[in-house]
């Protein structure tokens, strides 16, 4: 399937006809000290001179998922500027945090941030006149089609990296096939998770020959020896009680993880639930539920002190969710409990903790499938099915121990996606 711009004229039409809709969304994306005009492109100029290279991701899952990937570039191309956007707020203080990481290091390059611009055709526009990158790269469905046509206009390879569609998004992208079409004809080079996301963007009219399955850059996860010094921190506060995280939850899922929770204390009533919403806007929502199911709330923010009868403690901050799934003594990986496909299963399998989930898991089939291979992943239907298991493995510890090397084993053995993906990154660099 061919593109064909005209259709894009009139997403562009659209698009801007429901304008006010969009920017009501995105006014909240906001830090202090940010002018919103670079949601329509209006950012400094690149210096003259310097190489750019720009990588687009979504959000805080997703910066974090690309953090091996930021780290590579930025040391192997230590003479060009890594310039990194996202949508939203949090993602972007998750990238900033990577950035400062970095800058403490010898031999790297400028890591900075941006907001990405609105798709309108002449903040896209803008945004690359100005910022002027030598290669585009875009993570895993972040695919905008006035942005990608800008980049084709200037001259600027595009690749999309750890690309990603699951089932469920196919069906609605291929609702917008032409469209879809003439979005990925501007795309030089995609690196699919797997042959089932590959096949996938080739039935919405990406190229054969520009596609190859390079694997997911979330198994070459690299070891955060600053999440571990906070776990074992958090660990030594929490003392000798059964631990359990709950992680990246939803509205409607962190219901079911207090009545498990419940349960759970019939049993274990020493036991402490550390609970860690998606989205910082359910901080105050979160910690409001927990007081009006009876429990005692200690949150990360304020940090209030876990005393015998605290229940429940918020993590509420931003950045650490590694942290406190190290801290625990299994973990549950929310949004697959609710219809939203489920989070990064690998993040506490990383920190050796076993790791449970539910079944909702379209957004990580391949890494969940890599997981149950080993029988490394427990998976639970409801509220009671997670109280029951965790009843069973706080009452096992070799089981504990065997999950947690088996999660171990399955980020160990399914490395390589990041070198295959640097890799097709260089040719077009060297092409261009």
């Amino acid at each position: 399937m061919a593109g064909h711009p005209w259709v894009r004229r009139g997403y562009s039409s659209a698009l801007l006809a429901l304008s006010p809709l969009v920017w009501r969304r995105v006014w909240r994306e906001h830090l202090p000290g940010r002018s919103r005009a670079e949601r329509l492109g209006r950012i400094a100029a690149s210096p003259a001179g310097v190489r750019s290279l720009w990588l687009h991701c979504a959000s805080v899952g997703e910066v974090q998922a690309a953090r091996p990937l930021i780290e590579a570039l930025a040391r192997r191309h230590p003479d060009a500027r890594l310039v990194i956007t996202t949508m939203t707020a949090t993602g972007a203080e998750r990238a900033q945090a990577v950035a400062d990481r970095l800058r403490n290091e010898a031999d790297v390059g400028e890591v900075s941030h941006h907001f990405v611009p609105l798709d309108f055709p002449g903040a896209a526009r803008r945004f690359l006149e100005r910022l002027r990158p030598d290669l585009a790269i875009f993570f895993e469905t972040e695919l905008w089609p006035n942005l990608l046509a800008a980049c084709e206009r200037g001259g600027v390879p595009v690749a999309v990296v750890n690309g990603r569609l699951s089932a469920r998004a196919f069906q609605g992208y291929r609702r917008l096939g032409w469209l879809m079409a003439e979005a990925l004809s501007h795309v030089s080079w995609l690196g699919a998770k797997s042959q089932a996301d590959l096949e996938r963007f080739q039935a919405l009219g990406m190229a054969a020959a520009k596609g190859e399955v390079t694997g997911s850059l979330k198994f070459d996860m690299s070891r955060d020896d600053e999440a571990f010094e906070v776990s074992k921190r958090l660990r030594t506060r929490f003392g000798k009680r059964p631990v359990w995280v709950a992680g990246s939850t939803h509205e409607g899922e962190d219901e079911a993880l207090l009545e498990a929770h419940a349960r759970l204390l019939e049993r274990y009533p020493e036991a402490l639930l550390i609970l860690v919403p998606r989205h910082p806007r359910r901080f105050e929502a979160a910690a409001e539920l927990c007081r009006g199911e009876g429990m005692s709330v200690a949150r990360r923010s304020r940090d209030e002190a876990v005393n015998a009868d605290t229940a429940v403690y918020l993590g509420d901050s931003m950045g650490e969710l590694s942290a406190f799934y190290g801290a625990g003594d299994v973990a549950f990986v929310g949004g697959s409990l609710v219809p939203v496909g489920g989070h990064n299963l690998l993040e506490p399998a990383a920190m050796g903790v076993p790791v449970l989930s539910g079944p909702e898991l379209a957004n990580f089939s391949d890494v969940a499938e890599a997981l149950r291979e080993r029988a490394a992943l427990v998976e639970v239907a409801d509220a009671a099915t997670l109280a029951v298991e965790l009843e069973r493995l706080f009452g096992d510890a070799a089981e504990r121990q065997r999950l947690a090397s088996a999660g171990r084993a399955v980020v160990e053995a399914n490395r390589g996606a990041l070198e295959r993906t640097l890799e097709g990154l260089e040719q077009l660099l060297q092409e261009k």
